[in-house]
């Protein structure tokens, strides 16, 4: 009779799925996510992906929460930088420095809109980043300031044009001082 194979005890192997997963909806889509493919993208069991995560719901859910955790940057003024200048540099930052990344977290995000599971994790990323952007305005206005920066942001993504910052400031500026 043969031994049973001896289980590895793997305290990394969920975090891997969770970044293979990522890897695959970045180089496929969400569509081509399966438990097969992350299983294969992390060189993990298949059954070890559906232990980890019982549904795909579930690992998007996962991948979205650590997309969101990889974005939430830190607001910084620079010296003599007004809000709507920080917030264009800081867009541009983001959309220039990685674009595929950009694309990714937004896949993610707009998937919310076909899977209800995933709503509470980008309901919990749009709070996080108003409630960032409300130390230095008011709540509304802060809300404002990320539906346009989210609406730059899909703008630039969906048409590939180049990130525009004088644009971008001179909106925000309007958000933060209407005519």
């Amino acid at each position: 009779m043969a031994a049973a194979p001896v289980r590895r005890y793997d305290p990394e192997r969920r975090q891997r799925i969770i970044d293979a997963a990522i890897r695959v909806v970045g180089a496929k889509g969400i569509a081509g996510l399966s438990h097969r493919s992350v299983a294969a993208e992390a060189d993990v069991p298949l059954g070890s992906t559906t232990y980890h995560f019982k549904t795909l719901d579930d690992l998007l859910v996962a991948a979205l929460r650590q997309a969101n955790e990889a974005y939430a940057p830190a607001l910084v003024l620079r010296g003599g930088e007004d809000l709507a200048g920080a917030l264009a540099r800081l867009l541009g930052e983001l959309l220039d420095a990685d674009r595929g990344r950009a694309e990714l977290e937004y896949e993610l995000y707009l998937a919310a809109l076909r899977r209800p599971a995933l709503r509470p994790v980008a309901a919990e990323w749009c709070e996080a980043v108003v409630t960032a952007l409300a130390d230095h305005t008011d709540p509304v206005t802060a809300r404002a300031l990320v539906a346009v920066m989210d609406g730059i942001s899909l703008q630039v993504l969906l048409t590939g044009t180049p990130y525009d910052e004088p644009y971008a400031r001179d909106l925000l500026t309007r958000v933060l001082r209407p005519a």
